[in-house]
């Protein structure tokens, strides 16, 4: 009867989401546990890469670095497994091994619930009515791994729909620190100008960001497949993940400075760049947030692999995507549609830079003044000002997520918030791309 009560007792437990064995490996070494919440902030077959990594980097985290699934949020629209362009129904496969990486992997918000508002409230433990309602149940001994990967610009990062200003993400971060939500936490952030989102983070809230790109720059793509049309991950999440597989299970023997510098060297496209605490977290183990291999019987490392890999920045891809669907077009209904689609973005990004020139001429009042504001990104003093004036843009004229390549050209208009106010921009913006 003895029996019968402890195993009950233990599979209403089990049921609940406890598990006794993976709970052991979760503990740090201070008795906490460790969080993760990964996000792929895309849609759309051309950004199959974001998905790939978020995918592959699941695997990672829950089986082979033993991070119980219960302590990891997945975030990621869920439109490429079964894509209607994807030959291999229900498979993702990941640059470095070519293996499926979508089987097993549980996604906790999908669809239209891959909101920066949902992201938000998950960092902030708050209870969400949507999706799988996990959350984030970190407390003061817990340390906090974050990963996400999408395209960005100054001071955002893009979701499905919508974007993340660095406004809210601060006063989120700042908001969890206040409330000891963590122990440490640790960002990888694939964006471009992902930089920009932790150039101002306070090096005193235990925190501490890698970053793909710095400030100024764009991310890349890495590793075309000619198959499938599209890139299969992005190059400083390739090299984080590359170096991370090549010194499994011996996690702990490598810190997050080291892998930061490895990375680093191993990244050519793009300046990785890293912000916030570099003092006490730098000289954490990597294992402090990657995870516990544990003690079962241990796995050969994945041998470095020399990835002989096309890369192109993230901004352009969906533009070069569209001629490489061009010229393999067989019918001419589809070339047709093709060639038009191709002009309309061509056309499209050079109407952008007028349409900012014509703002910025306006706000500055001098011709002088718009080529100062033009030639290279400022930092960003005023947040609230940026996400005022990107929010109208995105409003009124052109969306980052169906016209990517205007991220390159934004910093012309959020350059303008270190001298005018903003009410005068977004007064600009409306006028201008009212007329659009």
């Amino acid at each position: 009867m003895l029996k019968i009560v402890l195993f009950a007792a233990i599979f209403a437990i089990a049921v609940q989401g406890y598990h006794p064995v993976e709970d052991l490996l979760e503990k740090t070494e201070h008795g906490g546990q460790i969080w993760a919440v990964i996000v792929a902030g895309s849609k759309s077959w051309y950004n199959y890469r974001h998905q790939s990594d978020v995918c592959h980097l699941y695997h990672l985290l829950t089986k082979k670095h033993g991070i119980p699934r219960q302590n990891v949020i997945t975030l990621m629209y869920n439109d490429i497994a079964f894509n209607v362009e994807n030959p291999r129904q229900g498979i993702i496969i990941n640059a470095l091994h070519g293996k499926d990486v979508y089987e097993g992997v549980m996604i906790d918000y999908m669809g239209r619930d891959v909101t920066p508002q949902n992201f938000l409230d998950i960092l902030n433990g708050q209870r969400l009515r949507v999706g799988s309602g996990k959350t984030l149940k970190s407390g003061p001994k817990d340390t906090v791994f974050v990963n996400f990967v999408d395209h960005g610009g100054p001071g955002i990062l893009g979701f499905p729909t919508d974007e993340l200003h660095v406004a809210d993400l601060t006063k989120t971060l700042e908001n969890m620190y206040n409330e000891k939500r963590y122990k440490q936490m640790l960002w990888y952030v694939e964006a471009c100008y992902s930089g920009s989102m932790f150039s101002k983070l306070s090096p005193d809230m235990n925190i501490t960001a890698h970053t793909a790109s710095n400030t100024d720059e764009s991310s890349y793509a890495c590793v075309k497949d000619e198959d499938l049309d599209v890139y299969l991950g992005d190059c400083w999440s390739l090299n984080w993940m590359n170096n991370t597989e090549q010194i499994f299970p011996n996690l702990e023997k490598e810190t997050v400075e080291q892998q930061y510098e490895i990375v680093k060297k191993m990244t050519t496209e793009s300046h990785a760049s890293i912000y916030g605490d570099l003092t006490y977290i730098y000289s954490e183990p990597i294992s402090t947030f990657l995870g516990h291999p544990g003690t079962g019987a241990e796995e050969e490392p994945v041998p470095e692999r020399k990835i002989k890999y096309q890369s192109t920045a993230t901004p352009d891809v969906m533009l070069e995507y569209l001629k490489d669907k061009r010229e393999k077009a067989t019918n001419s209904e589809e070339a047709e549609r093709l060639d038009k689609e191709i002009k309309y973005h061509i056309q499209t990004e050079g109407k952008v830079q007028e349409i900012l020139k014509q703002i910025s001429r306006q706000v500055t009042g001098s011709w002088k003044m718009v080529a100062v504001f033009s030639k290279s990104p400022q930092s960003i003093e005023h947040p609230e000002c940026n996400r005022d004036v990107l929010s109208t843009f995105f409003s009124q004229c052109y969306k980052m997520q169906t016209h990517p390549y205007i991220t390159k050209y934004l910093y012309r208009l959020t350059n303008l918030c270190n001298m005018y106010s903003s009410d005068k921009i977004v007064y600009a913006v409306l006028e201008n791309c009212s007329h659009n």
